[in-house]
């Protein structure tokens, strides 16, 4: 027992240590862009290099702030209206997080196809029509996207019903990401939850996390459209606990929690 609770100790010990490390490498990333801002505040790139420092580091309000400093002083860059977007988002700011997105889109039209992440902040933010023509806008430039089908999906049958979303789901082949195939049965009718657990868990016994990260996340938003608002939440719960990612849909996850989650006011 005692052998037990000194290997603990040492644990956190560890833990301590590595996140003071991280601390420390991450205060000296900074020393420079914070010199550069001194010596010259009124250059936009000063403050979206220390933007995408902070983005990196989850610092999303203050690297959302720096983006909005950098926008102030060249408000043409598209890039950084994207990158605020995305920290945006990533706060649950939804109409704030399209603004940018949708400036991005104004500023280069030819790049409106490509901006899936636009798409989702909509279904969020409960427009589902405009997620629905945006998702139908990227299948022309990603034909072979399961997730692109399923957030179609989502958009229709939250504005219609599920029937409909049936009816319109995309058809998709060559996805050959685990368990995109059984996601993709499961939103058609002709899968099961079964179906698509049991393909995520032989793909995490190779030591993939990706797969049961994925297969909880779509189960959790496919009980959303079905309105088990329960079973929703405790397969999102599990894709953010159990199997969170860094990646993008890792932060989707994670703000749909924080959305479904927050205390309903009067």
């Amino acid at each position: 027992m005692e052998r037990i609770r000194l290997i603990a100790r040492a644990l956190f010990l560890f833990g301590l240590f590595s996140v003071s490390a991280q601390q420390k490498s991450f205060d000296k990333a900074l020393v420079v862009p914070n010199q550069r801002i001194e010596k010259e505040p009124k250059d936009a790139n000063n403050w979206f290099q220390r933007g995408r420092l902070l983005a990196q580091a989850g610092e999303h309000e203050k690297a959302a702030a720096d983006f909005s400093k950098g926008l102030e002083l060249n408000p043409a860059n598209a890039s950084a209206y994207q990158a605020r977007g995305v920290e945006r988002f990533k706060l649950a700011e939804l109409k704030e997080a399209i603004a940018d997105f949708d400036k991005v889109v104004e500023l280069h039209p030819d790049q409106g196809p490509y901006h899936w992440q636009r798409g989702i902040a909509y279904y969020y933010a409960g427009d589902f029509e405009k997620g629905r023509k945006q998702f139908e806008s990227h299948q022309t430039v990603n034909p072979n996207d399961v997730e692109n089908a399923v957030w179609h999906f989502l958009c229709v049958a939250r504005a219609k019903n599920i029937d409909e979303a049936r009816k319109q789901l995309i058809s998709i082949s060559g996805d050959s990401r685990v368990p995109m195939k059984e996601i993709h049965g499961l939103f058609s009718g002709s899968g099961s939850e079964e179906m698509v657990l049991k393909a995520a868990l032989k793909a995490s016994s190779r030591g993939e996390t990706d797969p049961l990260f994925y297969a909880h996340l779509y189960l959790g938003l496919y009980e959303e459209a079905r309105g088990n608002a329960k079973e929703s939440l405790d397969h999102i719960r599990k894709a953010v606990n159990d199997y969170g990612q860094s990646h993008y849909m890792g932060d989707v996850a994670r703000v749909h929690l924080k959305l479904r989650e927050k205390p309903k006011t009067n």
